[in-house]
Parts: structure tokens; sequence; C-alpha cells
């Protein structure tokens, strides 16, 4: 069998029959806009150009830019389609739906109608106001994706709080809580501390718990830059990413005619979920060498001791047992380490979705620590944010608890009385409504069934809230499933680039981009935060604030500025035109915003990773090339060589010991539920590992979650083939 490699003229063929179907006139006018790149948060566009990053790297465009613009530049979903009841809707794919079109009138269903019914505008916002003022705010909960804007995500927050409830979430608390967690408790700050030009000077990068290749491609061309200048990269993940190990880019001539490019100089495969047993093997083995950086310990850290004493306690042999790894494998990774001028740690959702999540961050944050890889330039820790937006929405408010200092500028500069109850996460939201102590629901953009563990339950609860507002650009599976007894209003959204007014986002680099908007595709569709304040001004009082104050973009970023610490160049950018990064966010000085304004080491003292003798397996669920989060571009998975999304990857070993071979179908169950009909596939994964697709593996997940971040462990799931189940191919 020939090796796959991620990238290269598959993905550039790709690229060109999707600009082929979406126009090219289309596909290049949304491209050269100077609006930033709706897809991952690695951030592209604005006002430097539309495919163009902050280092003025050009052509800086990938797959995932390509996909995001098919589905905005879309007709209208014909009204015939909505003469089918809903029960017919829900069984088209997630990729039917995403193609069916962009929604162009605000759709109504009623508690006891199965169908659609299309509303005008002044309806619809009279049917909302009517079902949010007939409830106690308390008993509601607003939540945004990681798409919108900083200028919608600040209205939405304000709004929420004024009427009177502090249930306000974004999308983190499924993805990178915690690490905000994590890395407050050990720099004291909970974002990127590298911008992206640091990428371009460092002489090794770890990525830990991370596909880029398929979620982050333009990564792939930095990483590909440090092999380039002699440097190294080492991927610690449990299954061996084609796209990680060898990847043709696109923006390289030589790298494409040349069958791809080596990306992993070491790859690391451990077990699911004994992340912290890794990251340990590799601080033993950095103080083995005596490697670590005395001096600054010394001067900048505290709690080293006793992170030490445990590393020493902790034995080779033990470390073997629960990640499969050899000790010399682990060992050239810590000389690796130990040898390199200056190291930049990345990490994606294999760190964050497991129960330890938040110790898993802060392990990786005491590696930097150990050789004093923070706090300097070309050096320090990268979250692989997922949305395009997901950390600028959390930076203006987005999140059920405020800092004090922001609450009191907002009183201060907005003459208001915010809430003082504390507000809910996201699964605790879910849990009230299944309980029946949730009436209202307001849900901008996102997928929150998709994205929720335990579809059947995730539906009954959504199904209890007697109320739900979506406003979204597409139909998707969230607003079809749980509105079974219940009411739904889904509202028509402008797209990024079809703002009536300039908006702004925030890169994973704490890079803040204006997207200009004003491109016109359809005439029925509205900007989130013209709704938000129409919406608004019906349910607050003009006396406790008018939100006619905020008619224009330009008077929520002055109030932005004025109130969220870091954003004071937000106040003029759309005359100045000047992007920027937030203040006190990059560090390349080791001054850190704790308390003793030193980091902290945090020690953990590890157990043995959880066995249950009726699931032998762990599973991981994973997202495919062809997919951006719960949105599905495509059913096959190109990089992993998989056909159709049912599919569950395993061993070859273990596979031979279950007497399977490749297109066996299987059932695979959990605690929790069960997935039938699953296609076998031989991948490189260590023995007793499992990956399938996100989000249909959701049956398997529970709703056990880091005690933390309130993150659930979408990564770590305790599964079993039965081989009862097992249906032959014939």
């Amino acid at each position: 069998m020939s090796e796959v490699i991620g990238g290269g003229g598959k993905k550039v063929l790709y690229t060109l029959a999707t600009v082929r179907r979406i126009g090219l006139l289309n596909s290049a006018k949304a491209l050269k806009a100077r609006n930033a790149c709706k897809a991952c948060g690695l951030g592209m566009g604005g006002q430097l150009g539309g495919m163009t990053n902050e280092k003025r790297e050009y052509p800086s465009v990938c797959n995932k830019s390509i996909q995001a613009q098919s589905t905005d530049i879309q007709p209208p979903i014909p009204r015939e389609i909505f003469d089918h009841p809903v029960a017919e809707l829900r069984q088209l794919s997630a990729l039917e739906l995403e193609n069916l079109g962009r929604l162009n009138f605000p759709l109504f269903k009623a508690k006891d109608s199965n169908y659609f019914r299309p509303l005008t505008w002044v309806e619809a916002y009279k049917l909302a106001a009517e079902r949010f003022a007939a409830s106690p705010p308390e008993k509601s909960f607003f939540y945004c994706s990681g798409r919108s804007s900083n200028e919608a995500g600040f209205l939405l927050h304000l709004f929420a709080r004024l009427y009177g409830t502090n249930n306000v979430n974004n999308c983190s608390y499924y993805c990178h809580q915690a690490t905000g967690i994590g890395l407050k408790s050990t720099i004291g700050a909970g974002t990127s501390t590298v911008e992206l030009d640091d990428l371009a000077q460092c002489d090794l990068l770890f990525v830990i718990g991370a596909n880029p290749a398929s979620n982050h491609p333009r990564l792939i061309h930095q990483l590909k830059g440090i092999r380039d200048r002699g440097g190294d990269v080492v991927v610690i993940n449990p299954a061996r990413e084609p796209g990680l190990v060898r990847f043709a880019v696109p923006k390289s001539p030589s790298s494409m005619l040349s069958g791809g490019t080596e990306i992993a100089s070491y790859y690391l495969q451990p077990n699911i979920a004994s992340d912290l047993w890794t990251l340990k093997g590799i601080a033993k083995g950095v103080l083995e060498l005596g490697a670590e950086d005395p001096e600054f310990i010394q001067a900048h850290t505290e709690g080293f001791e006793d992170f030490r004493k445990d590393i020493e306690t902790i034995s080779w042999s033990d470390i073997e047992k629960h990640t499969q790894l050899n000790r010399a494998d682990i060992e050239t990774v810590s000389r690796v380490y130990a040898s390199a001028r200056s190291a930049v740690f990345a990490w994606g959702m294999g760190i964050t979705h497991h129960l330890s999540g938040s110790d898993n961050v802060e392990y990786i944050a005491n590696l930097t620590l150990l050789r004093g890889m923070v706090g300097k330039r070309a050096a320090g820790l990268l979250p692989l944010r997922g949305h395009s937006n997901v950390q600028g929405v959390g930076t203006i408010g987005v999140k059920p608890v405020l800092a004090g200092e922001v609450i009191a500028a907002l009183e201060k500069h907005l003459g208001v009385r915010l809430p003082t109850g504390r507000g809910m996460d996201t699964m605790a939201c879910l849990e009230a409504a299944e309980e029946g102590r949730i009436d209202n629901a307001l849900i901008m953009g996102g997928n929150l069934y998709s994205a929720t563990p335990d579809s059947p339950w995730a539906e009954q609860a959504l199904d209890r809230v007697g109320f739900k507002l979506f406003l979204t650009t597409t139909l998707n599976q969230g607003h079809l499933h749980g509105s079974d007894h219940s009411e739904s209003l889904i509202l028509p959204v402008t797209a990024r680039d079809e703002e009536f007014e300039p908006t702004t986002q925030e890169s994973m680099f704490n890079y803040v981009r204006l997207s200009d908007g004003g491109i016109k595709r359809l005439d029925n569709v509205r900007p989130e935060s013209q709704i938000l304040a129409s919406l608004a001004g019906r349910l607050i009082d003009k006396t406790v604030f008018d939100f006619d104050r905020f008619a224009s973009h330009s008077s929520i970023r002055k109030a932005i500025a004025a109130c969220i610490p870091g954003m004071e160049d937000l106040e003029d950018i759309d005359k100045a035109k000047k992007e920027f990064h937030i203040r006190k966010r990059i560090m390349h000085k080791p001054e850190f915003r704790t308390e003793s304004g030193k980091a902290r080491f945090v020690t953990h003292h590890t157990a043995a990773p959880d066995q249950v003798a009726d699931y032998p397996f762990k599973l991981m669920t994973v997202r495919s090339e062809g997919q951006f989060n719960s949105i599905i571009y495509e059913e096959t998975d190109s990089y992993r060589s998989v056909t159709q999304r049912s599919t569950v990857l395993m061993n070859a070993e273990d596979m031979a010991q279950l007497s399977l071979k490749e297109g066996d179908l299987v059932s695979m169950k959990s605690r929790t539920g069960i997935m039938h009909n699953l296609a076998v596939k031989t991948f490189h994964l260590p023995r007793g590992n499992l990956m399938t697709y996100y989000p249909e593996a959701n049956v398997l997940v529970s709703r056990d979650r880091d005690p933390r971040s309130q993150t659930p462990a979408f990564k770590s799931i305790s599964v079993a083939l039965d081989p009862e189940n097992v249906i032959p191919t014939t």
C-alpha cells in the first residue's frame, strides 16, 4: 500500500472543483475581499487582503477557507423545501443539509406542529420578544459560536446580562476552556504567549494532540519552514496522521514536485488518555540530562521542588506501561528539547478533551518553565483554536463569569447595573434544561445539538427548552433535533463578508483584524448585531439602557475599547485601519500575570489510566479532513483513505485478535450508547486504541467532564467491539 501524503495535487483539484461549483467570479471576490477567514483561529485576511496573514505572507489560503466560502456562496433554500415535515428533513445528512442553500427568511415551528413556516421579520421580532418577556430571565441561556464578530458577541452578552441572566456561553466549554484554566494557573494568562512571527524564528515546535494537516492547514507551511532551516517538529498524538508525516505544501513548488515535505522529525504515539504520563516522561528525561534552566527557574518560577520530587518518584517502567511508548523514544524527544534554542508548544483538543484536560495543559506549561521556554521571543505556548473568533468572543465577555475589573468598567462606562449571580456553563445550562428549569434559549450560530455529548440526552434536554431562537446562515441538525415538543424560531443572518458594516475578529495569536463586509448575495438576511439590538430594545426599558446607543458597530467598538483591558486600540480601528495585537498578551519577557509575578510549576500525582473490563478499548472522536467542527463538507476523509464516515479505525493486531478484516461491519458500545454498522479499517494506532468520527460518535460520549473546566471527555471513551455483533462482509 502506497504512503498517503497530505495536501498536494488532490487538494489543488478539490479547490478547483469547489471554485468551479461556486463560480470563479464569486469565489475570487470572496477570497480577495478584506475579510478575515471564517475557518480556523490561525487567521488570515482583514485589511492586508483576503489571502494575506499578519506576516504579510501571500497567498495564505487553504482548503478550509474554500470550504467555508462554498457554504456562504449558495442560493437561498427554496420555500418548497419547508412543505416537507421536520421528520423528513431530519433524514438528510449533515452534508445534505449544508448543501440545501442559504436561509433567506425567518422560520417558525410551533410546539404542536411538525412543519416550519415562513414569517416576516416583524412577526419574528414580535414572537421572540413575547417569549422572552413571558419568562423569568434566570430561566434562559444565551449561547454564541466562535464565528460571530466581536461586535455581535459584545451585544449578546450585554443584552443577556441587562435582561437579567449571566447564563452566557460560547463554544469554548466544548473545546479550549481547559486551556484557559491550565494557563491561568501557571502563567497567569489564558491565551497564546507567541505571535505568528515567533514560529518563523523558533527551532523546535511541539504539536500535541492536534492534527493541523486537516484542521489548521496553513500551519503546515510554518512547520515546513522550521524543518527547512534545520529545526525540528515533534508530534505527540496516538494516531500517526499522514498529513503530519509528509505534506505536499501547495504554495511550495519544491514540496509539490518532490512528493511532499517531511513534517515530523519525531513522532510519539502514546495511548489515548496517557497525556500526563507522556509529558512527565519528557520532563523526567530533561531532568535526568540536567538540562533544566536553573537561573530561569530560580528567578521567575515557584513550585519547582515539588514538581521535581514528583517526577523523580515516577518509574520509567510505569511510564512505558501506561503510554505504550519506549523509554528510548521519550528520551530522544527529551534530548531534542534539551538542545533546542527556542521551542514553541502547540496543542489541540487531543489535550483538552479529557477528564484531566486542565491538568494536561498545566503540564505542557510546566515543560516550558523547565527550560525557560516562555517569556522570550520565538518560544512559548500556542493553543490551536478551532474557530475563527472563539477567542475574540471570550475576550469581549461572552462567558458566564466576568472579571471584576470588567464588570466595574461596564457599569461605569455604560451606566448600568449587571446581575451578580454566577452564570452556568454550557453543560450546566443543558442539564438545567433537562430538569425543566430553562424556558428560553438564544443560540447564535453553531450547532449545539451536534456539539453536545450523549446525543439522545442532548436532544431531550433541548426539547425541554420551551422556546429556542436560532441565528444562522444555513440549516443544520441542531435546528431539527430537540424540537418535537417545543417551539423554534430561526432567523437568517449575514455571513461575515456580507455584514452591512465592518466587524472585527481575533486570531489565536491575539491579533485583531478588521473585516470590511459589504458583499451582497441575499435580499432578506440581517446582521446578528442588528437582530440582537432590535430584540434587546423590545425587552429592556430605555431607562435601564438604550440600545439605540449601539446603532453602529463603531459605537460598540468604542464601548469594548473602554471596558475590556487590552482592547484599547479597537476604538478607532475602522478609521485608522490599523490591526493590532491585544496589549499585554504576547510574552516576550518573563513577566507573568500571577499574584507573585512568577510562573508556577503545578504538580499533580498521576494515577493509572482508567481500565474498564467490559470496555477494553479507548476511543477518541476525531474530525475528518472534509469537515469543520460539526459542519460536513465531504463524506470522505482523503488523508486517512476513508470512504465513509461510519468507520472505526484500529490497530491491525487488534483486528487480527478479533478475527476482523477491513470492511467488516461492527457495533461499538460504551456505557452511554451504541453505534451500529461501523466499517473496520486498519490505521496506525497503538494497540487498544480506536478512532471514529465526531459528531456521529457523540452517542457514545458520556456527560462526565473535567471538573475544573467542565469540558466533556470527547477523546477518552471506554468502548467495546462486541464479537457477537460482527457482520461479515459478503
